[in-house]
């Protein structure tokens, strides 16, 4: 299943069903697993393990050097879940030093020109549209959503089932289930939509509801009396409202507000 012109190391290891087009170029520490499909003019390098069922669009460039100048020349590492699609142009680096890997999860859709840079941790289920630019060293959490053209600071966080605005500048922490857009951005109300779409019941969503009209709609805009307010009702008890309040509480950068 592999294209004449196409390059492989023989020290590549491949899976099962593997299909490699035209003009795709394989490094030697690369691990490709089963029924992963190389569309054509895909390069995959470095110490690279993919998972299965991985589909690559023409001129998607993963595995390349990381671009952070404090890289000494050691080897460094990119790893990749099952069911990711990573469209035409798009962009991934390995980690910067050995024992952090840049890390993709499962069930991705990583758009046009979209780039993953150095030390990032993905999740599972989230997209980035295109031409969305993800500095080094940034988390983003499940199911969420970044649209076009946005750019994310490096070492900022992305909170699970949150959206962001195209065109965005990000350089704080997006907090979990919320809209942010602007620049620079602003959190704009609950990712209602988005939630529903997901199964949220209206108990879940009303929770949030909540919280966000103390943490972010308060005259006095005193963060800190807002999450001590929602740990004193059954709000905050609430799995979603929890994980949002420990999200602000281990925020390095503070939270888009």
């Amino acid at each position: 299943m592999i294209h004449p012109t196409a390059i492989v190391s023989p020290l590549a290891t491949l899976g099962q069903n593997v299909r490699i087009g035209p003009y795709c170029v394989i490094g030697d520490n690369v691990q490709i697993d089963d029924d992963c499909v190389l569309h054509s003019h895909v390069i995959i390098e470095g110490h690279s393990k993919i998972g299965k069922s991985n589909e690559f669009f023409p001129f998607a460039a993963i595995g390349g050097k990381t671009q952070d100048l404090k890289y000494v020349g050691e080897p460094t590492y990119l790893e990749v879940g099952d069911h990711n699609v990573f469209r035409e142009n798009t962009t991934v680096h390995r980690g910067t030093h050995a024992n952090l890997p840049t890390r993709i999860g499962s069930h991705n859709l990583l758009l046009c020109y979209s780039h993953v840079a150095h030390d990032c941790q993905l999740g599972d289920h989230i997209i980035l549209s295109n031409s969305v630019g993800l500095a080094g060293h940034i988390i983003v959490e499940d199911y969420a959503i970044i649209s076009g053209m946005a750019a994310v600071h490096q070492f900022c966080r992305i909170g699970r089932h949150s959206i962001i605005g195209g065109c965005s500048k990000v350089v704080q922490d997006v907090p979990p289930f919320m809209i942010v857009d602007g620049n620079p951005a602003g959190t704009r109300g609950i990712n209602l939509i988005g939630l529903q779409r997901r199964g949220f019941s209206e108990d879940d969503i009303k929770s949030i509801k909540v919280a966000y009209k103390k943490l972010f709609l308060k005259k006095d805009g005193n963060l800190a009396t807002a999450i001590s307010s929602l740990k004193a009702t059954h709000t905050g008890d609430t799995s979603q409202v929890a994980h949002l309040i420990k999200f602000i509480e281990e925020s390095e950068r503070g939270v888009t507000r």
